[in-house]
């Protein structure tokens, strides 16, 4: 259900050993809301007995990991990682890529969704040297990839989420989710690095 890297389970396994009574501890991880493209999660150590009848309990390499049914939902497939970056570190919780079919979305809300990265996103994001394609629709999910300086880009996320996101939900509310499939690690020139 849930991947830790080892760093993550190397990082873990160190905040616990500073428990300072030598209790049995584990790690809840909390689904805590977010967007699509930006879920949000809470990790927190607790101790044995905090377990709920209703959590599932798996082993995260050396601990134990408490999940509440909704949250497991939302973690299916998921990594945590530990990330150190200019502005801090922590833990990150990497959704699983989705699923895309491979074939150009076609329909009414493929047509919608195109006019609005045409005509509004790639034309400022160009000036970036990056460039956003709509590359599936499933029912009312879409699914975009960034391309050019976007991809591998430190602010891609922010860009998706507060202007992408946004421009697309005011022109087409009928969209439900909206999923980065980049691999940003591929990227060899973003415009912005940290």
């Amino acid at each position: 259900m849930l991947t830790f890297t080892d760093r993550a389970q190397e990082m873990v396994l160190n905040f616990m050993g500073r428990g300072e009574d030598g209790e049995a501890q584990a790690l809840r991880v909390l689904a805590n809301g977010g967007s699509p493209v930006a879920p949000q999660f809470e990790l927190t150590l607790v101790e044995s007995q905090d377990r709920t009848s209703e959590d599932l309990e798996m082993d995260g390499g050396g601990f134990r990991v408490f999940v509440d049914p909704e949250s497991a939902k939302r973690l299916e497939g998921a990594t945590v990682d530990f990330v150190q970056r200019v502005n801090g570190a922590g833990f990150e919780v990497l959704p699983p890529k989705p699923q895309v079919s491979g074939e150009p979305p076609t329909g009414e809300l493929a047509v919608k969704i195109q006019a609005i990265l045409d005509q509004q996103v790639n034309p400022q994001i160009a000036a970036h040297g990056g460039r956003i394609d709509l590359v599936d629709v499933q029912e009312t999910e879409i699914f975009m990839e960034m391309s050019g300086g976007c991809q591998g880009c430190a602010m891609s996320r922010m860009t998706l989420r507060q202007g992408v996101e946004r421009m697309i939900r005011e022109a087409a509310p009928e969209v439900t989710a909206i999923h980065d499939v980049t691999d940003h690690a591929a990227g060899e020139n973003p415009y912005f690095t940290p």
